[in-house]
């Protein structure tokens, strides 16, 4: 699983990345599967610090709508 991210911030993004709404949209979703796996697998820690990132992938969407 990859994804192109550029280096412009905000609202700009690379024409090849889908922009900054795409990458929070998918970064949400890879996060919350990966931390799903890190659970599984006892990685305490790591799970949490996914779900920290879940977490505000989800509110960088939510800002933006």
């Amino acid at each position: 699983m990859s994804i192109s991210v550029g280096d412009r911030s905000r609202g700009g993004g690379a024409p090849r990345d889908g922009g900054s709404d795409e990458a929070a949209h998918y970064i949400k979703s890879a996060t919350a599967e990966l931390a799903q796996m890190a659970r599984r697998h006892g990685h305490d820690t790591l799970s949490y610090l996914l779900d920290m990132a879940q977490m505000e992938a989800d509110e960088i969407v939510r800002r933006r709508k």
